[in-house]
């Protein structure tokens, strides 16, 4: 086996076993109360967050709204350019609170990605869209990459799939945000896992179909359910807010956020990813009787 091979291996179940301390740390030790878990002096503190300013023409941000929601908030550089690795690390870290293994595993796999060193380089927000990297095709609120025409089957028109993920796409984020069948306490509307993964069996059953250059690997399907399952366990699933944070790309006023690794795949990612079904999503749709059903008779890949 390559020496940068077991590395990476080796650096991984570190990690791991670091954030099996984190974990354990986190079920004995007493929660934070509500208000104190952004660190004072930091961005979010107090459930109080910077002034949110859109994007301008010429600012780089990427198909994470999670990240671009930091930059138009001036939490990393509002040009969304020239971040360090261990930048991204520190900030992460503060805002939404999520382990010290998360935040260094997430930039050290972006710089691996991009080729990069992960202490001394720098990168734009544009540059972890490469594709399959960690961007990839079925996104709940991206179009697909390909540069070619085809039906969206959300909106029932051709329209061109173009490279650039740095903007929403409205019509699949009103879709996602229509299945929502879960209520808080306030009867207010709530997405739940189950919710998740029947939109996203839906969305790569019909990517899949349009996309001729579609491709979905096991890693980017991880990542899928990763990403959607931040929308639940970081962003408290409440359809008010995602149309802030998806739509908008800003953080809602008195939002403070904490999760590990563990606890983040076991809570949620794996259960989304284990109800994700195209196959039945296409039956149940054939069954409706739905006229012109796109990718009838296709091939899904497991």
């Amino acid at each position: 086996m390559p020496q940068n091979a077991v590395s990476k291996i080796v650096s991984l179940a570190g990690v791991l076993a670091w954030d099996a301390s984190c974990t354990f740390l986190n079920l004995i030790t007493p929660s934070k109360k509500e208000g104190s878990v952004t660190p004072q002096g930091h961005p979010g503190a107090d459930g109080k967050w910077p002034e949110y300013v859109p994007p301008k023409e010429g600012d780089s941000r990427c198909s994470c709204p999670a990240l671009n929601a930091m930059a138009n908030h001036g939490i990393l550089p509002r040009d969304g350019k020239n971040i360090t690795f261990e930048e991204l690390n520190r900030v992460c870290r503060t805002t939404y609170n999520f382990a010290p293994t998360f935040c260094y595993f997430v930039p050290n796999y972006a710089a691996n990605m991009l080729g990069r060193n992960y202490k001394t380089d720098s990168f734009d927000l544009s540059d972890l869209d490469l594709h399959n990297g960690i961007e990839h095709d079925a996104s709940l609120t991206r179009t697909s990459t390909s540069q070619h025409l085809g039906l969206e089957p959300s909106i029932g028109k051709m329209q061109r799939f173009l490279p650039d993920q740095s903007k929403p796409y409205v019509p699949f984020i009103k879709e996602l945000l229509a299945e929502a069948t879960g209520k808080d306490a306030n009867g207010k509307a709530l997405l739940t896992i189950e919710d998740l993964s029947r939109y996203s069996s839906k969305r790569r059953a019909d990517a899949r179909a349009s996309n001729p250059e579609f491709t979905l690997e096991k890693i980017h399907k991880t990542f899928g359910s990763s990403n959607s399952s931040t929308l639940l366990t970081i962003f408290g699933g409440r359809v008010e807010d995602l149309e802030h944070i998806l739509l908008e790309e800003r953080i809602p006023e008195g939002w403070e956020f904490g999760l590990t690794i563990i606890t983040f795949n076991t809570s949620a990612v794996s259960k989304v990813e284990k109800g994700t079904d195209e196959e039945k999503y296409l039956a149940d749709k054939k069954a409706a009787g739905e006229v012109g059903t796109v990718g009838e008779g296709s091939s899904i890949a497991k």
